[in-house]
C-alpha cells in the first residue's frame, strides 16, 4: 500500500511539473520557432517590397537580365535563434490537409548592409525566363494541432537570415506579401 501511495504522489508531482501544451499560432501565415524546451519564439512579420530591376546592359545594348526580388529593409531580423542541430518551426495554414511543400516556403536571404534580398524571378535576353528562384531550405513536415504544421529543418547555415511565406491555396489573388523572418546564429 505504501508503494502505491508513493507511486501516486510521484506521478502527481511529475504531472504538475509537466510542460504546458504548445498552442498553434493565432493567425494564418504566422509562425514561431519551437525550442528544445517547448518554449516558443515568434518570428518577426515583415511587409515586403517586390522590386524589379534591369541590369545596365539591358539599357545600353539590350542584352542582360531583369530580376524581381523580395526586398526587406534592415540587414537582420529582430528574431534570432541558435539551434543545436535542427530548426523546428510551427506554421499556421488555412488547414493542415494540403501538402505543406505546395503552400509553405522557407528560404534564405542574401544579406546586404542595409537590406535582405531574395530573387523571385529573372528574364534574360538569351537565357529566357525563370521563376520560383528562391534559395529554399528542405524540411520535413507533420501535422501540428488543428490547422498547423511542424517543420523540421536539419540543413541550414549559421549566420544567415531566413524567411517563411505561407500561401493560401484557396486564394489565387493575394495582393500583399508578408514574410516571417528569423536569423540563425
Amino acid at each position: 500500500m505504501k508503494n502505491f501511495i508513493f507511486g501516486m504522489l510521484f506521478l502527481a508531482s511529475f504531472a504538475s511539473f509537466a510542460q504546458e501544451e504548445v498552442k498553434e499560432p493565432t493567425f494564418i501565415g504566422e509562425a514561431f520557432i519551437l525550442k528544445d524546451n517547448n518554449e516558443t519564439l515568434d518570428l518577426q512579420k515583415e511587409h515586403v517590397q517586390l522590386k524589379t530591376r534591369a541590369g545596365a546592359g539591358v539599357y545600353l545594348a539590350g542584352i542582360g537580365k531583369v530580376k524581381t526580388k523580395i526586398d526587406i529593409p534592415n540587414c537582420c531580423s529582430d528574431t534570432s535563434y541558435r539551434p543545436k542541430k535542427e530548426i523546428k518551426l510551427v506554421v499556421r495554414a488555412v488547414d493542415n490537409e494540403t501538402d505543406p511543400l505546395s503552400i509553405i516556403q522557407v528560404f534564405k536571404f542574401k544579406k546586404k548592409k542595409k537590406k535582405r534580398l531574395a530573387e523571385l524571378s529573372s528574364v534574360g535576353t538569351f537565357s529566357g525566363g525563370s521563376s520560383n528562384n528562391l534559395d529554399y531550405l528542405k524540411f520535413k513536415a507533420e501535422k501540428f494541432g488543428k490547422n498547423s504544421y511542424l517543420l523540421s529543418i536539419e540543413n541550414f547555415e549559421r549566420g544567415a537570415e531566413y524567411g517563411v511565406m505561407v500561401s493560401n491555396p484557396n486564394s489565387l489573388d493575394e495582393k500583399q506579401t508578408i514574410v516571417s523572418t528569423f536569423g540563425v546564429i
